[in-house]
């Protein structure tokens, strides 16, 4: 397989387009992260510690997926360098590398929402116990 310099270029707007997805869930995290760590203050509540073990997973993930990511896009302009310098083999090879490193990154963005979807089920487990306590409540009072 031939590869020519506008090859790995191509990943380019791909590649920009996740990094900033990536980070944009970074900072929705850190936001979340620091309401969170406000609310534990002030009820030392057990569901937000939950909610707080879920998001270090999550903010390790997507720290990770960004590095990976980044790798990808180096990948992709070492690629370029190695074609234009005239190393088409290894241009190849630096190639191959940094698409599996975007593979590897997009398994560890679907890993980070199936995780994301795991603290929504602790937010709806949450509001599905406070209404079957309001509602024994409200028979004990009847």
């Amino acid at each position: 397989m031939d590869i020519s310099l506008t090859t790995p270029a191509l990943l380019f707007p791909a590649l920009s387009l996740l990094l900033l997805a990536f980070t944009n869930r970074f900072l929705a995290l850190a936001n979340l992260v620091r309401t969170l760590k406000v609310q534990y203050a002030e009820t030392h509540s057990e569901h937000y510690m939950q909610q707080i073990r879920n998001l270090r997973r999550r903010l390790g993930l997507v720290r990770n997926m960004q590095a990976v990511g980044i790798a990808s896009m180096f990948g992709c302009v070492l690629c370029m360098f190695l074609l234009y310098a005239g190393f088409a083999d290894l241009g190849k090879v630096v190639f191959g590398a940094s698409l599996l490193a975007l593979l590897v990154s997009l398994a560890l963005s679907l890993w980070e929402i199936q995780i994301s979807v795991d603290a929504l089920n602790i937010e709806l487990n949450d509001l599905q116990q406070n209404e079957q306590r309001r509602q024994a409540h409200e028979a004990n009072r009847r």
